[in-house]
């Protein structure tokens, strides 16, 4: 009988394999249940990652230096050039035919705006970089020191620059100093006047062919046009 009872709690434990505890005990049982349950681990939240910055990769040689100083101290240039090397360049291809539209290379590259803001400290970088050959010109231009050419138009005779009041009536208001100015070239119609502040002719000329011509103009003048003529230029 009692071998029969071991027999049938081994058939039961076969049979239903959930009633552990009545074989084997109350303590295996909890001790399953407690090795079954998995303990609660805390995950902290992943940080974002810090985003890098690429540092800025410049050519090598004379442009990569103009650019890496101008980013440096924050020299920006006009919107018209992608950096400071190229702002430099095309001053550099533009000086040689700067004259070509009446006006010495110092007084253009002052009076065109490329001195404006930054243009300036820039240039006194790049120039000798890229063109040193333009280096006295420039330095003619920043310092103002440098001879002022004429080419067709009219002008309004004085020694200093338009005022406000002459630049809000036509804002293309262009002075020249009074002086002795000389015209070389081949000029078939080339005209010329002097006149008063209020408009009178006080000296002219029309001539259908010269080489040279040569015109004085008073401090008293009001104005002096030119119209097909070569440049003016002082003539001292």
């Amino acid at each position: 009988m009692r071998a029969m009872r071991g027999a049938g709690c081994a058939v039961s434990g076969l049979a239903a394999v959930v009633l552990v505890s009545g074989c084997g005990g109350g303590e295996g049982g909890d001790a399953g249940a407690k090795a079954s349950s998995s303990p609660t681990v805390s995950v902290s939240p992943t940080p974002d990652p810090v985003p890098t910055v690429e540092e800025p990769v410049y050519p090598a040689g004379p442009e990569g230096d103009i650019d890496r100083l101008a980013d440096e101290k924050g020299w920006a240039v006009d919107e018209l050039y992608s950096s400071a090397s190229e702002f430099v360049a095309d001053i550099c291809e533009s000086l040689p035919e700067s004259a070509v539209e009446g006006a010495s290379r110092p007084q253009w590259l002052a009076e065109s705006g490329n001195l404006d803001g930054a243009g300036a400290d820039i240039l006194k970088v790049g120039v000798p970089k890229l063109c040193p050959k333009w280096t006295k010109t420039l330095n003619q231009a920043v310092s103002g020191d440098y001879e002022r050419w004429f080419g067709n138009g009219t002008y309004v005779v004085s020694s200093k620059p338009p005022t406000d009041e002459q630049l809000a009536e036509d804002e293309d208001t262009v002075t020249i100093p009074p002086g002795t100015y000389r015209a070389k070239g081949s000029m078939e119609d080339c005209y010329w006047e002097r006149t008063s502040e209020s408009g009178e002719i006080i000296d002219n000329n029309f001539a259908t062919s010269a080489r040279v011509i040569t015109v004085t103009i008073a401090a008293s003048d009001g104005q002096f046009t030119s119209e097909g003529c070569e440049v003016w230029k002082p003539a001292g």
